[in-house]
C-alpha cells in the first residue's frame, strides 16, 4: 500500500482560541488515536491539505514524521472543514501496526458503460458508493473499481459477486446491491400513455374554439 509522509509536532496549545491561533500560524489541530488513547499533534496546513487534496476518496497510508526522529504508522480517520469558508479545521488519525487487522471504508468506483445502458434503454443506478473491509494495514486497497459493462437492464451486481484481493475480508451484507440497471416499470409507461390521452382532447377542443373564434371574425 502507498505510503504519504507527513510532519508533524506534538500539541501542547488547547481550545478554540488556541485552535485558532495555530490556524493563523499555518499549523491544523489533530489528534492521533490508538488503543482508546488519544495524542494532541499539530501538521503544517499546506502539507495536510495537499494530501487531502490528492488522496480524496482514497485509504492511503500516513507516515507521520515527528520532530524529535519518530514516526507512527496512521490512516485518516476524519476531518473538519469550516462550512462558510471551506477552509481546513482539524484532522482526526488512528495509529495502525503492520502486525494488526484494521477495518475501513473503502470507495466503490464503477468501471465502463453497461449493456443495458447502452443497447437497452435502461439506467445505470449506483446504490453503494463505499464498502467496509477488513485486513492488514499493507493490504488495504486505494479504492475498489467495479466492472459493470456486462451489466444487463434488469440486472445487479451484489457485494457477494464481488473479488478482493487475497486477505480482504468484506464486512458488508452479502446480497446488499452495488449497482443495478433499471429500466421504465410498467406502470411508469401506463401512467405516460395516460397523460398522452389526456393530453389529446384538450388540444383539439383548443383547435376547435380557435375555429370556431376565426368563422366568428
Amino acid at each position: 500500500m502507498e505510503r504519504y509522509i507527513i510532519n508533524c509536532e506534538p500539541r501542547t496549545e488547547f481550545g478554540k482560541g488556541s485552535a485558532r491561533s495555530l490556524r493563523r500560524a499555518g499549523f491544523i489541530p489533530a489528534i492521533l488515536y490508538r488503543a482508546g488513547k488519544s495524542t494532541p499533534i499539530k501538521l503544517r496546513k499546506e502539507e495536510i491539505v495537499k494530501f487531502i487534496n490528492s488522496t480524496m476518496g482514497e485509504q492511503v497510508m500516513i507516515n507521520l514524521q515527528f520532530n524529535d526522529g519518530s514516526s507512527r504508522l496512521a490512516l485518516l480517520k476524519d476531518y473538519q472543514v469550516d462550512p462558510v469558508k471551506g477552509q481546513l479545521l482539524h484532522t482526526d488519525f488512528y495509529e495502525v501496526s503492520l502486525k494488526e487487522k484494521v477495518r475501513v471504508t473503502i470507495s466503490i468506483v464503477l468501471k465502463g458503460e453497461p449493456v443495458g445502458v447502452k443497447k437497452e434503454g435502461g439506467v445505470l443506478q449506483q446504490v453503494l458508493t463505499e464498502l467496509e473491509i477488513e485486513c492488514l494495514p499493507d493490504a488495504i486497497p486505494p479504492h475498489l473499481e467495479v466492472d459493470v459493462t456486462e451489466l444487463r437492464a434488469g440486472e445487479s451486481i451484489h457485494v457477494s459477486d464481488l473479488q478482493m484481493p487475497e486477505g480482504v475480508r468484506i464486512t458488508e451484507d452479502p446480497e446488499e446491491v452495488i449497482a443495478t440497471v433499471t429500466t421504465p416499470t410498467e406502470e411508469e409507461v401506463a401512467e405516460e400513455v395516460a397523460e398522452e390521452e389526456m393530453a389529446e382532447p384538450e388540444v383539439m377542443k383548443k383547435g376547435k374554439k380557435e375555429e370556431q373564434e376565426t368563422e366568428q371574425e
